[in-house]
């Protein structure tokens, strides 16, 4: 496999010298299937139809956008948003993916990436376009594109497709972070870093011609897009690809098309684990066959151990084994993937003292009676790639046993933010004080520490907690909270501290289950009114935190079924709720 890896390096410089060859050496190989129903309907690209595609679309934009100019990709996911992001590979234009619009939602994360990007165009289909016009009154930057309808380009125009001038330092797209802790960013993702990315994917996921993938994660997200689209185009093996939407909305669709299409490669974060545990119905898990499952990646930071345990017991009896979990960790600045182990082992965890850990400290638990964590390793530091622990604050490396920020080095590193040259010396140039080592280093922003050779990431530096000198990490706060009482919405918590007469202290706002109303109507006395339950599960709350974290929270804000602010990856924005709490703007359950 590694020399197998390492040829194909040298071969392609460029994805459109990838996607050439596949279509030159595999035409007629179906490359992408698309869910079409979430059951049974599927549509599907070979490598030879999706070049012409892409081809014909890159000779459109190259009759109306000059080389280095950014588009802006706007569509559902589905074969079409593949087709026009080769089609910006191919016409030597900066592809721009973003989050499509959907009804009653802002519009906000669209106009800020036009107004950063400066772009002149934006490649759509002709729904997606007549919706916009109705809402362009309120988006004036919307007015100010060139659109390009990529429906009506028809495929003959491939035949005026002129082969760009790029190369592997080529700027091949721009990836919006989620904003899950800021306003948006570019990351500068070069043909080299992706290629390389591929490369470490390929190896640590064993990928071969034989593998199978599905894979139901937004395709204008890192994750989608490199490890969905890219990743097996790189393997040469096809993948099966659904919408989120449809995931979301009945989980079982997901481990469904594993069964049928015996996949060898999915995953996705916490959450996806955790729904299929808590929505699936034994009955429809009859004829489900999870044993083909090979590589079932998790990529959220922290990974819950609590979740993969659940995950396994539930799932084993059809077939899924503990091994195939494989937890990792990314970032969009990365490129993607930054550490991973062997996929053939089950995953590593360690268990420690929580008081130790409030204090950055690793030490292994010693005693029954005392407060412990279990925390899931997410592999060693890969090939060509370097791994440190440094303190935040002084920049210099951290002992073995201590908590730190984890920085990274190595050819997936992005090239920096877009147009933004202070945030990306400060991210992407960071040097460590200690004089032996003078290469710069990417800042992730995340807390870990390694041991062993293995990462253990640990939480988000600026999500931490601290209240009278110890430090708290919110998700393990906001686990505590969703497990404290069955209406309580689990992924939809938000824990964080604001200053209250010079001091910080803890906030927590979750959003109750939908049937919360229903609920209290027909569990409630005479006279007794929504309040009153609402009250009663603020108590549990509030006795559940104290006793498992020894906080006192300072106030508890139960909200509307989805009403706390996500990114549009689905994480919980935690400094829109701190912010949503100060404004008094948050929608809170009467």
């Amino acid at each position: 496999m590694k020399n197998q890896m390492n040829s194909s390096d040298k071969k392609f410089k460029t994805l459109v010298d990838l996607l050439r060859n596949r279509a030159i050496e595999n035409p007629t190989q179906i490359g992408y299937r698309f869910l079409v129903d979430g059951e049974t309907e599927t549509v599907s690209l070979t490598y030879q139809e999706l070049e012409q595609r892409s081809q014909a679309i890159a000779a459109h934009l190259q009759s109306v956008c000059p080389p280095g100019e950014r588009a802006l990709l706007l569509y559902q996911p589905g074969l079409e948003y593949i087709s026009a992001f080769f089609g910006c590979l191919y016409a030597g234009v900066v592809a721009v993916p973003a989050y499509p619009p959907r009804q009653n939602r802002s519009l906000a994360r669209i106009q800020t990436i036009i107004t950063d990007t400066q772009a002149q165009v934006a490649l759509t289909t002709k729904s997606i376009r007549s919706t916009l016009e109705r809402r362009a009154s309120e988006t004036p930057e919307l007015n100010s594109l060139d659109w390009l309808v990529t429906d009506y380009i028809p495929n003959n125009l491939a035949e005026k497709w002129q082969e760009p001038n790029i190369n592997e330092n080529t700027l091949a797209f721009l990836q919006y972070t989620s904003g899950s802790t800021a306003t948006p960013k570019g990351v500068m993702i070069t043909h080299r870093n992706l290629l390389h990315n591929s490369s470490l994917i390929h190896q640590c996921f064993g990928h071969s011609p034989n593998s199978q993938g599905v894979i139901w994660l937004p395709p204008y997200h890192d994750m989608g897009l490199i490890g969905g689209v890219l990743q097996p185009l790189y393997g040469g093996f096809p993948v099966l690809l659904m919408s989120p939407l449809i995931f979301l909305q009945s989980p079982v669709r997901w481990l469904k098309a594993i069964s049928r299409y015996q996949a060898t490669t999915s995953g996705g974060p916490n959450f996806a684990y955790d729904l299929c545990v808590r929505k699936i119905k034994p009955e429809q898990m009859h004829n489900l066959d999870l044993s083909s499952w090979e590589v079932a990646f998790n990529g959220a930071e922290p990974i819950s151990y609590e979740i993969l345990e659940r995950f396994v017991s539930m799932f084993k009896p059809c077939g899924f084994r503990r091994e195939a979990f494989y937890p990792c960790y990314g970032m969009a600045e990365a490129t993607l993937i930054i550490s991973g182990g062997d996929k053939f082992a089950p995953p590593v965890t360690r268990t420690v003292a929580t008081k130790a850990l409030e204090k950055n400290q690793i030490i292994s638990a010693t005693s029954e009676t005392q407060a412990t964590k279990i925390l899931v390793g997410c592999g060693p530091t890969l090939p060509e790639q370097q791994i440190k622990i440094v303190h935040p604050e002084t920049l210099t490396l951290c002992a073995e046993g201590e908590v730190g920020e984890i920085w990274v080095s190595g050819q997936s590193i992005a090239q920096g933010y877009w147009r933004k040259p202070e945030e990306t010396k400060q991210t992407f140039e960071a040097v460590l004080v200690d004089a032996s080592i003078q290469e710069s280093f990417m800042r992730t922003g995340d807390l870990g520490f390694l041991e062993v050779g293995e990462l253990f990431v640990t939480g988000r530096l600026k999500d931490v907690i601290i209240i009278n000198g110890r430090n708290h990490y919110p998700q393990d706060i906001e686990w505590t909270v969703e497990q404290s009482h069955s209406l309580i919405r689990a992924g939809c918590v938000a824990g964080f501290s604001v200053e209250v007469a010079g001091e910080e202290r803890l906030v927590v706002v979750g959003e109750v289950e939908r049937n919360f109303r229903e609920f209290t109507t027909r569990n409630g006395k005479s006279g007794t009114k929504n309040s009153d339950h609402s009250q009663d599960l603020i108590k549990s709350i509030l006795r559940t935190v104290s006793r498992n974290h020894d906080l006192q929270i300072y106030q508890v804000l139960l909200l509307k079924p989805g009403a706390i602010p996500k990114t549009s990856s689905g994480k919980v924005q935690r400094y829109a709720c701190r912010d949503g709490f100060l404004a008094g703007t948050l929608q809170v359950f009467e």
